[in-house]
């Protein structure tokens, strides 16, 4: 196991910079997923560690040594990549057993540590087939192995899971999951999927245009997003984003007939703020209509555009004006298209930002005026 350093890590194509100079360190033996949307960089960071792809200028730490400009197989790393990229001819332990022969292992003990990683994979009856006689799920099993048995310093995925189908990929995320807690190894994870990153990660970069938005656990993320960026991209639904002015302890649109107050704890953050726009995020499940006979005077009223009922709950698409929420509430929740009701909203789950930044006015709480 190691630990990764990216020290101003900077990536150009010509006169194109796709990262600016990044930095980060990922902690020996833990599980980090690089998240975000095509085009961010993701995938270019992992290969840069992995060294497919040259760096053009910084520096990069695998333990105690400096890798930058060493070839990938000199990096004591080992990655898993989306296509699994098996060799078609080749059965299932050949594959898991071509990197130990090209280093010469005596076949003894090669014979050893390809069964090892194959029962612990749960594939060792599948070790006498090709990959054509394989499933999916079986086939990203035989990439993992492949990856495992050389027992590297760092171990680097790259969207493995994309290619399954949706249950297949909720298995194999409690499968790698497990793996990692056995084996410890440090995993850098590239995925645009939130959930994978939610579910995995010990530790999720959310990045955007070549930079980290924020690094943080899944749950600090998800309840204390740094900006509107990683609010509205962790999280399915997305958080709900509503610009109001503020009005002292409250926030405002007039126009709309729309008032809601400010908590407590938001207030010295507001007041600090002296733009004539806020933007207030609210996750769908801390928005409910008030129940019914018991509606509160004052309290927004939007109209259900769309009720999804999945069974297990039900998302509500209202508006008011240009104001659009999501709100998830109680498969039981009786609401009706074209009605319009009072909605709730939990002061513990209200979000601040600024309307030009987007930045998280309570992370830069007595600041967050400063940028006029």
């Amino acid at each position: 196991m190691a630990k990764v350093s990216l020290i101003d890590i900077e990536k150009r194509y010509g006169n194109h910079v796709v990262i600016p100079r990044l930095s980060a360190e990922i902690a020996d033996g833990a599980f980090v997923v690089l998240v975000g949307p095509s085009g961010c960089g993701k995938s270019t960071t992992l290969q840069m560690i992995a060294g497919l792809e040259p760096i053009t200028a910084g520096q990069l730490r695998i333990g105690d040594r400096d890798v930058t400009d060493l070839p990938p197989k000199d990096r004591d790393i080992a990655m898993v990549f989306q296509s699994y990229a098996l060799f078609p001819h080749l059965t299932v332990f050949d594959n898991i057993a071509f990197g130990l022969k090209i280093r010469r292992l005596s076949r003894s003990e090669i014979e050893t540590q390809v069964r090892g990683v194959a029962d612990r994979l749960r594939i060792e009856d599948y070790l006498e087939r090709q990959p054509k006689a394989l499933s999916g799920g079986q086939r990203q099993r035989v990439a993992l192995a492949r990856a495992l048995v050389r027992r590297p310093g760092v171990f680097l995925m790259d969207e493995p899971l994309s290619n399954l189908d949706a249950k297949l990929r909720i298995e194999a995320r409690s499968f790698l999951a497990k793996m990692h807690q056995e084996i410890q190894t440090t995993t850098v994870y590239v995925t645009h999927d939130q959930s994978e990153a939610m579910t995995m990660g010990d530790l999720i970069f959310v990045m955007k245009e070549g930079a980290i938005q924020q690094a943080a656990p899944p749950l600090e993320v998800y309840n204390n997003p740094a900006n509107m960026f990683v609010a509205g991209f962790i999280g399915s639904p997305a958080m709900n984003f509503l610009e109001l002015s503020p009005a002292g302890a409250r926030l405002v649109d007039p126009a709309n007939d729309f008032d809601i107050e400010v908590p407590e704890r938001l207030r010295p953050a507001l007041s600090a703020y002296h733009k004539p726009k806020v933007v207030v995020g609210l996750r769908p499940e801390a928005l409910r209509p008030a129940p019914r006979g018991a509606e509160p005077a004052g309290a927004p009223r939007l109209a259900i555009d769309v009720a999804q009922h999945l069974g297990h709950e039900t998302l509500l698409d209202a508006s008011r004006g240009p104001h659009r929420i999501v709100a998830r509430v109680a498969s039981a929740d009786d609401s009706k298209i074209g009605e319009t009701r009072p909605f709730l909203y939990d002061f513990d789950k209200m979000h601040l930002f600024d309307s030009d930044n987007g930045v998280n006015l309570a992370r830069v709480g007595a600041n967050a005026g400063a940028n006029k």
